[in-house]
């Protein structure tokens, strides 16, 4: 019987651990995971891209999706722009990836409001774009979603400084 309660003590006692460390410290823990595993959810193909920025940081519109490229990490270059071919480009790292053609259109504006989210969660946005010639781009976006009371989750695209990143470019010539 004795065995039982040290053990059942001790049993306790590392659950009281884990729900402590989970409570303190889960959302560092989260984040490490999904450095290096992530559920797809949902897959599309890339039917329109566009760019809203001076080359550095900005908009890059995916299927009227809008990621950012503000607030990279210090180790990772980016610029956004065209080449000698007049093809809208990324580069990362000296590396090159042609989107295609440039062709420019109208701004798009718009508004926003708000109100306090009870919840939050993590989300991610990834491109993995493979040319014939064999060039090669990957990009992944990492998020936070909001729970609104009553209106269920927000659409994941809240830009604001810190958890909305670009976390990872990479391009294969």
């Amino acid at each position: 019987m004795r065995r039982i309660l040290i053990l059942l003590v001790i049993v306790a006692a590392c659950a009281a651990s884990l729900g402590a460390l989970w409570i303190f410290r889960g959302r560092e823990i989260s984040s490490f995971v999904d450095r290096y595993w992530t559920v797809e959810s949902q897959s599309a193909p890339i039917h329109s891209i566009a760019y809203e920025g001076n080359g550095t940081g900005g908009i890059l519109i995916v299927n009227k999706l809008s990621l950012s490229l503000n607030d990279l990490p210090k180790s990772m270059s980016l610029s956004v722009g065209s080449t000698k071919d007049n093809q809208f480009a990324l580069a990362s790292s000296g590396k090159v990836f042609a989107f295609g053609l440039l062709t420019s259109t109208a701004e798009n504006t718009g508004d926003m409001t708000g109100q306090s989210p009870s919840w939050k969660r993590h989300i991610y946005y990834e491109i993995r774009w493979k040319k014939a010639s064999g060039a090669d781009l990957q990009m992944l976006w990492h998020y936070e979603q909001f729970f609104y009371p009553g209106n269920g989750w927000g659409s994941g695209f809240m830009t604001h400084k810190g958890p909305t990143r670009l976390t990872r470019v990479k391009i294969n010539e």
